[in-house]
């Protein structure tokens, strides 16, 4: 509760300064109209007691009516501009405000999670080389130790190289290094790499041979990796990832599908945003930094290549990625 009125209370502040903004406009505006009226009717009184005839008072009154309300005009229209500008002005930091306190929470939970991320693979390869150092074990229990060390030392890596890689793309520091590359090995051998990773869940490749494509192979690689790892992510255990590479025509169409939670619609563009985790509560529980997604549509971008979200009927998603050969 102590925290929810810490986080209310800058916002509880700022509402107050804009009601105090509004109260003094409005006393402005008061006294405004107030010093016009009361110059008026000085005005009225002198030209009374200067002038004589009936004719001259009646031409000065009606010169001085029209200067009132030519003044009233000038005080409304002001007063208009300057109340459009404040709202205005008052909407767009409430917005700048809102977004900075949804991107702090987006960093705390950024923090949270690569901390678990982290923890979790270390701690888990401290224990089996710990094990390993301690007990005499079989040659082939032996192996399965340090297999196991490895996949956690590839989690790490991934991790590492998914921040490394965001912060040149958000600091416009990535550069890409394109060659010809034989698509369908590539992903031959991301895949080998990904059943070993994740023993959890079946992996169904359908590839048709000798695609080639001009890229930057690291890209290229992260942007299978992450749209793989991201369906892993969300999907039921033992449940299958389908992965699809087929060229048509002038066009390359890479695609994974899931059996898992799904993306709503209003969700669809939401998921390519710097630390955006789909779902609620539940979902939110698995692992993950809100990284993948945001670095793979900037890759695609950066390959002049379309990204596409799309729902895998009964269940499941379809990310399709398409780059014109």
């Amino acid at each position: 509760m102590k925290k929810s009125t810490n986080k209310s209370k800058p916002l509880f502040i700022f509402y107050l300064l804009v009601a105090y903004v509004f109260v003094q406009f409005g006393w402005w505006s008061y006294l405004m109209v107030q010093q016009t009226n009361e110059i008026h009717a000085q005005k009225a009184q002198l030209i009374v007691l200067k002038l004589t005839e009936a004719s001259q008072i009646f031409s000065e009154q009606q010169k001085l009516e029209m200067d009132l309300h030519r003044r009233w005009w000038m005080i409304s229209g002001e007063g208009s501009v300057f109340l459009v500008l404040m709202i205005l002005g008052i909407s767009r930091v409430q917005k700048t405000f809102k977004a900075q306190t949804a991107l702090a929470n987006l960093q705390k939970n950024f923090l949270l999670s690569v901390t678990h991320e982290l923890k979790s693979p270390i701690a888990s390869a401290k224990l089996l080389l710990q094990t390993l150092h301690k007990r005499d074990l079989p040659k082939e229990q032996q192996k399965e130790i340090i297999s196991n060390a490895i996949d956690d030392a590839d989690r790490l890596d991934n991790l590492v190289e998914n921040i490394l890689l965001a912060t040149n793309i958000e600091n416009n520091l990535f550069v890409l290094h394109k060659e010809k590359i034989n698509f369908s090995d590539l992903l031959e051998e991301l895949v080998q790499k990904l059943s070993t990773l994740y023993k959890t869940h079946t992996f169904e490749k359908n590839s048709a041979p000798e695609i080639f494509f001009s890229a930057d192979k690291m890209a290229l690689s992260s942007i299978v990796l992450n749209l793989v790892e991201n369906a892993v992510k969300y999907s039921p255990e033992k449940s299958t990832i389908f992965i699809v590479l087929v060229q048509k025509g002038n066009q390359i169409i890479f695609s994974v599908k899931d059996e898992g939670v799904g993306i709503s619609d209003t969700e669809k563009e939401k998921i390519f945003n710097k630390f955006y985790r789909v779902g609620n509560e539940n979902t939110r529980k698995t692992k993950g930094t809100g990284l993948g997604l945001y670095i793979v549509k900037n890759l695609v971008d950066q390959h002049s290549g379309i990204i596409s979200v799309k729902n895998n009927f009964p269940k499941g998603s379809i990310l399709e990625v398409t780059f014109d050969v």
